[in-house]
């Protein structure tokens, strides 16, 4: 017996025993990880509050650092490969596919179905988070919708407002790169494909076959290339920087504008006040547009042995004010209808730029090849293009293959 089939196996009894009995018979550890973009962040209280009213399990929260994503997906593929992954983790729909593929997750809808809360939880969301056979393996905890942050001051010193189309972002970033300061903060290293959708897919590519080599995708990306290599908008740095570049630049008054989410907001608050702005993404010349609808979930693992608790500990963190405390500390948007009415913890711009972007915004393709786009493919070849070493054509080239052969 393979031994992906014999955990699977194993965990499906596991599971059938735990729902057979009313509670948890003996204390059990569960091991969960999460990642938050301030690693300084603790849910201890969290933790606390649950072990009180559920005396018979012990949370054992381990904080993995993102790296871009790429760090705490090495490690989380690694750990379920190596059979020492733990009981439950925070996930993101980009690599939902791929652990369906390596038969890592269990199935929620049973356990979703009995939660008292799941109504809290709007059906667009549910829907977002379904796999693509039909099952909810993802029981949603918050999300961002990504949009454009903007020197207010420096745009105001310039007499610009914020731009609404491509052409008017290019027009504002060469008009405020002057003097060290660049127009466009670039993330063109790790994590910076959901800054490249906006312009790209927004300006006409998609995943479909052939989606990523039509004209009007070669144009997209050889526009969004070109900002660094042609316009010279964006910091020399940006064939590698992240996110922290992309955030010190800005702070800084090294950059006057850059794409992120809410989860910026209140640090961005902080060291600038009212000199941060934003708005929604801008769109192309068609009215269209693009940006990403930034997921995150907790998902059980398919070998856990304590998969009841697990489901417990999961659904506590998504209900009413748990979900609100944690988006707290995650810095994003609650998923609950309820917690949304109770949230105060991000200033209304930067809600508004989150809601007014939704009606453009997307998820990556629920495909196993994903994971390899976000973490590899997208990079490797982006840098390359900025550095001049691949054409933007060729940057195309290798996702149409990556994902349609």
């Amino acid at each position: 017996m393979e031994r992906r089939t014999f955990l699977k196996l194993t965990g499906a009894t596991a599971l059938s025993s735990a729902l057979a009995r009313p509670a948890i018979a003996a204390p059990v550890e569960l091991r969960w990880w999460y990642h938050f973009d301030n690693p300084q962040n603790t849910p201890a209280e969290l933790v606390a509050k649950f072990e009180a009213a559920n005396p018979d399990i012990k949370i054992k929260a381990e904080s993995i650092p993102w790296g871009g994503g790429n760090d705490y997906y090495t490690r989380l593929f690694a750990a379920l490969v190596a059979g020492n992954a733990p009981d439950c983790a925070q996930v993101k729909l980009s690599n939902q596919a791929r652990l369906l593929e390596m038969q890592a997750l269990e199935p929620l809808d049973s356990l979703i179905t009995k939660w008292d809360a799941r109504s809290d939880i709007s059906d667009k969301i549910w829907s977002i988070n379904k796999a693509s056979d039909g099952h909810q393996y993802y029981l949603p905890l918050h999300y961002v919708v990504l949009y454009l942050y903007y020197r207010g001051d420096l745009f105001e010193a310039a007499g610009l407002k914020a731009p609404t189309t491509f052409d008017e972002f290019q027009q504002a970033a060469k008009v405020l790169t002057k003097d060290g300061v660049s127009g466009f903060g670039m993330r063109g290293g790790a994590g910076g494909y959901d800054n490249w959708g906006p312009f790209v897919l927004g300006g006409g590519a998609n995943f479909s076959k052939g989606g990523m080599i039509s004209d009007a995708a070669l144009k997209a990306n050889r526009w969004y290339v070109g900002l660094a290599t042609e316009q010279k908008v964006v910091p020399p740095s940006a064939p590698t920087d992240g996110f922290k570049q992309i955030v010190t630049n800005f702070k800084a008054g090294r950059s006057a504008m850059f794409i992120h989410h809410v989860g910026s907001s209140n640090d961005l608050v902080t060291a600038l006040g009212d000199k941060v702005q934003a708005a929604p993404v801008p769109h192309g010349a068609d009215g269209k547009g693009w940006t990403l609808y930034g997921d995150e979930s907790n998902a059980v693992f398919a070998a856990s042995q304590n998969k009841e608790a697990a489901f417990r500990w999961i659904s506590f963190l998504s209900a009413a004010e748990n979900n609100v405390a944690l988006t707290k500390l995650s810095g994003q948007l609650p998923v609950t209808t309820s917690g949304a009415a109770q949230d105060t913890s991000h200033q209304a711009r930067f809600v508004k730029a989150s809601t007014d972007s939704l009606p453009v915004a997307g998820v990556l393709p629920d495909s196993p090849k994903t994971a390899d786009f976000v973490g590899t493919v997208w990079p490797t070849n982006m840098q390359q293009a900025l550095l001049g070493q691949i054409s933007p054509d060729d940057m195309m080239q290798a996702i149409e293959k990556h994902f349609n052969g």
